[in-house]
C-alpha cells in the first residue's frame, strides 16, 4: 500500500498524519524492536554511590583531560589539575544541554516524520532522551560543578529545533549533533576516571549509537534523489553546523573560570596539536555519516580541513 499522509498546521507547526499502519521499512522497525529491548533506568542501573559525583568526596586531582599540559598552555603547570577539572565539568555540563535539545528536536520528528516507522522509532528516541536529562542532570548535580550551555551549542539547538524541514532537523540532530556526541561519549566512556560517568556513557553510547543508526536509514535513500539545489542548501547547512561544533571546543567559558586571558586560552585551543587531534577525534562519526549520506562532497571536505576537522592523508610514498 502506498503511505498517505495528511499536513496540518497548527499556529505556524507542521503536524502529518499517516493513515498507512502496515510496516514501511524492516529496517526501521528492527531497529525500533531492539530500541525497546535496550532500556535502561537511570534511577537504578547505575551504581551513583560509586565515584567523585558523590558530594565531599570529589577529587579534582582524579580529572584527566583528553590533552596534555605543554609550555605554551595559558595555564601554570600547577594549575592544570584544577584546569583538567573544569574540563571535565563543562564537558559533563554541554552533554547536559545537548540531550535536552535532543529531547527537544526528537519530538518534532514525531509530528514531522512523513512514514510510521519513523515516527514509532523517534518517539522511542524521545523517551531515551529524557533518560539521558535525567541522568546527566543528576551526575552534573553531583559534581557540584556546572555550567551553562556554550553559545555556539545554543545556537545549533536553535536552529535545529526551529527548523521546519523534517530531513534538516534529522540531519543536525541525529547526524551532527548526536554523532559528535556518539564519539564523546565513548572518549568518555575509555578514559574517564571516574566510575559513575564511565557507566552513565557507557549506556548513553548504546542508546546514541541507535539514533545515529536511524538518522542514516531515514536519510540514506532521500539524499539520493536531492536536486542539485536542495543538496547545495544541505551542504550549507552542513558546514554552517561544523564550523558552531567545532567553535564549542575554543572552551572560552573554561578560560574565564579560571582567570586565563580568554584570548590567550583560545589561541592555545585552536593551534595546540593535541587539542587539533581532539577535536578531529570527536568529528570522526560525523565524518563518516556524511559520507554514507552522500554528503562529504568536495566543498564539504574543503570546509572540515579548513576547520582543521578532517585529518588529511600524507602525500603518496610517505609512511603514515
Amino acid at each position: 500500500m502506498t503511505v498517505a499522509y495528511e499536513v496540518r498546521e497548527t499556529n505556524g507547526a507542521e503536524a502529518r498524519f499517516v493513515w498507512d499502519y502496515g510496516a514501511t521499512d524492516e529496517r526501521l522497525r528492527a531497529l525500533y524492536e531492539r530500541g525497546k529491548t535496550a532500556q535502561w533506568n537511570a534511577a537504578v542501573d547505575i551504581a551513583w554511590d560509586a565515584g567523585v559525583g558523590v558530594p565531599g568526596q570529589a577529587d579534582p586531582a582524579g580529572a584527566r583531560s583528553p590533552f596534555g599540559w605543554s609550555a605554551s598552555c595559558p595555564v601554570p603547570r600547577e594549575e592544570w589539575g584544577a584546569f583538567q577539572w573544569e574540563f571535565h565539568s563543562w564537558m559533563t555540563s554541554q552533554f547536559l544541554h545537548g540531550e535536552q535539545g535532543a529531547l527537544l528536536a526528537t519530538s518534532r520528528l514525531v509530528t514531522m516524520a512523513p512514514d510510521l516507522d519513523t515516527k514509532m522509532f523517534a518517539a522511542s528516541q524521545v523517551t531515551d532522551e529524557a533518560r539521558h536529562v535525567e541522568a546527566y542532570a543528576r551526575y552534573v548535580d553531583l559534581l557540584g560543578n556546572s555550567y551553562a550551555v556554550n553559545p555556539s551549542l545554543k545556537r545549533m539547538l536553535d536552529t535545529v529545533v526551529a527548523e521546519s524541514r523534517w530531513d534538516i532537523v534529522f540531519l543536525g540532530m541525529q547526524i551532527i549533533v548526536e554523532g559528535l556526541a556518539l564519539a564523546a561519549f565513548r572518549f568518555e566512556h575509555t578514559r574517564s576516571f571516574d566510575p559513575v560517568i564511565a557507566q552513565l556513557t557507557q549506556l548513553v553510547a548504546r542508546d546514541e549509537a541507535r539514533h545515529v543508526a536511524f538518522g542514516l536509514l531515514a536519510l540514506q535513500e532521500i539524499y539520493g534523489e536531492l536536486t542539485s539545489h536542495e543538496r547545495a542548501d544541505r551542504e550549507e547547512f552542513v558546514k554552517e553546523a561544523a564550523l558552531l561544533m567545532s567553535r564549542r571546543f575554543r572552551l572560552e567559558e573554561v578560560w574565564a573560570r579560571l582567570d586565563v586571558d580568554v584570548a590567550a586560552g583560545t589561541n592555545y585551543a585552536l593551534q595546540d596539536q593535541k587539542m587539533i587531534d581532539f577535536r578531529r577525534l570527536m568529528f570522526t562519526k560525523i565524518v563518516t555519516s556524511l559520507a554514507k549520506v552522500g554528503l562529504l562532497t568536495a566543498g564539504v571536505r574543503t570546509h572540515l580541513e579548513q576547520l582543521e576537522l578532517l585529518r588529511t592523508l600524507p602525500p603518496r610514498g610517505r609512511a603514515l
